[in-house]
């Protein structure tokens, strides 16, 4: 099969996007690996909150450039340039935790300017902030929202692969809830989250994935298996889920991972009890999940006029009504094999549960409905150490995708700032990010993995 690197430089692919005047999409930096080049750090107002998360990463920084008179050259036009990186940066983080005022604002365009062009390939910025909650009066909540719009802004402006993120920080959350996400940020496995912003509040941030087990619902192939393999890598026990019918994939996948395989229908009335007992039964009665990934989802699109009860229950039942009842049955404290107290539940929305799709109110419907399962276990569960994220993808490139007219596909890649769609991995490294026992101060929040798509962005 080929791979989507060669999907994307295909000679059908590439003289429709020369015909367009589309440039060739930039290859985005994966994995591990840190960026290349320096990192800057810029604190308005005196924030000393970023320069400890990075020191807590062993990242070492520069000071920022500042674009103010007196650090200009003249350029084309009569418009004068600002001060330049030189080698290309690496990544700029900018500590606006100490901002309140409208006037501040200034500051972050004097470290923004020099960046937008100074950043590497894959490059990287992001800025921390107080919560709106975390901040008293009417210009310093206002000011604290409008980063949002500035982060988002300045998404849409980087190329070549670079990302912009924003981080708010909630009372209670300091560098040590950061430092999982700021790490997150910096890798190449945030590589398709930019125009972002989420929460990072108080949580144990203790442990690591290692000889966790964890549950991946939808394993057999694509995404589900991208997810199953970054698992393996961080060296938790995988039990990998899919329909019977999917048998042989899963069998492949979850020896490919040194995991086993449960063949299940999430739709059974039973399938909680079954995950449950397929836990104990291979890993003693005592083991608890520590994370659950609910991968598992189905498309049945039809435009509303064409769209029979038959069709919109199929969505539901499996994109919501299983995880919700799954979710029941391992969340009791007493079951052998289900959650542990202080378990990651990771649920799959997309960019359609947020903006809607033509064709897909069964799927958008679904998939919205899961935003408001991940915020309303956040809510009932607020006294149990509990996390529950959502990850929305956006375009992925998979076999479900690869079915799309060449001529709407290449618009859907393009209607994003990576100008790409994104990759099954990309997927896969959210949510392993999100499950990480590091990252339990991100807790109620939806991440969206979409290159930072136009609809709904």
């Amino acid at each position: 099969m080929p791979t989507t690197g060669s999907l994307l430089n295909s000679p059908v692919v590439r003289t429709l996007a020369r015909r367009l005047g589309l440039e060739d999409p930039p290859v985005l930096r994966r994995g591990t690996a840190l960026p290349a080049g320096q990192v800057a750090l810029a604190a308005p107002g005196g924030g000393g909150i970023g320069a400890a998360t990075l020191a807590l990463l062993d990242v070492a920084t520069i000071e920022a450039l500042r674009d103010e008179p007196g650090t200009r050259t003249p350029g084309p036009g009569g418009r004068d340039r600002p001060p330049a990186y030189a080698p290309k940066l690496g990544a700029l983080v900018v500590d606006a935790t100490e901002v309140r005022s409208i006037t501040q604002l200034e500051d972050l365009r004097a470290v923004l300017r020099p960046a937008v062009r100074g950043l590497e390939p894959s490059g990287r910025v992001i800025t921390l902030a107080r919560s709106e909650e975390a901040v008293e009066g009417l210009e310093a909540r206002a000011v604290a929202r409008g980063l949002d719009g500035l982060n988002r802004s300045v998404g849409k402006e980087l190329r070549n692969g670079a990302t912009a993120n924003l981080l708010y920080l909630d009372p209670g959350a300091g560098p040590d809830q950061l430092r999982s996400t700021v790490r997150f940020l910096l890798e190449g496995r945030s590589a398709y989250v930019s125009g972002q912003s989420w929460h990072v509040g108080p949580g144990q941030v203790e442990g690591t994935l290692a000889d966790r087990i964890v549950v991946v619902t939808g394993a057999a192939r694509g995404i589900g298996a991208a997810i199953s393999r970054v698992f393996h890598r961080e060296g938790a026990q995988v039990v990998a889920i899919d329909v019977p019918a999917a048998g042989e994939a899963l069998a492949t996948i979850a020896n490919e991972v040194h995991g086993s395989a449960l063949q299940l229908d999430i739709t059974d009335p039973e399938a909680g009890a079954r995950i449950a007992a397929h836990v104990a039964a291979r890993h003693g009665p005592d083991a608890r999940i520590h994370a659950i990934a609910h991968n598992a989802g189905i498309l049945r699109d039809r435009l509303l006029a064409n769209l029979d009860e038959r069709r919109w229950a199929q969505v539901l039942e499996v994109n919501l009504a299983a995880q919700l009842r799954i979710n029941q049955v391992l969340l009791d404290p007493q079951l052998s094999g289900g959650l542990a107290e202080d378990a990651h539940i990771i649920a799959s929305s997309s960019t359609s549960g947020i903006a809607g799709n033509r064709g897909q109110t069964n799927y958008g419907t679904s998939k919205a409905g899961v935003i408001g399962l991940v915020r309303a276990l956040h809510d009932a569960y607020a006294d149990r150490p509990l996390v529950v994220n959502a990850v929305a993808p956006g375009f992925i490139e998979t076999d479900m995708t690869a079915t799309i007219p060449p001529l709407q596909k290449e618009i859907f890649r393009r209607t994003n700032s990576m100008h790409q769609g994104g990759l099954p991995v990309d997927v896969a490294e959210t949510i392993v990010y999100l499950a990480d026992p590091a990252s339990s101060g991100v807790n109620g929040q939806v991440v969206r993995v979409c290159g930072q798509n136009i609809v709904g962005a």
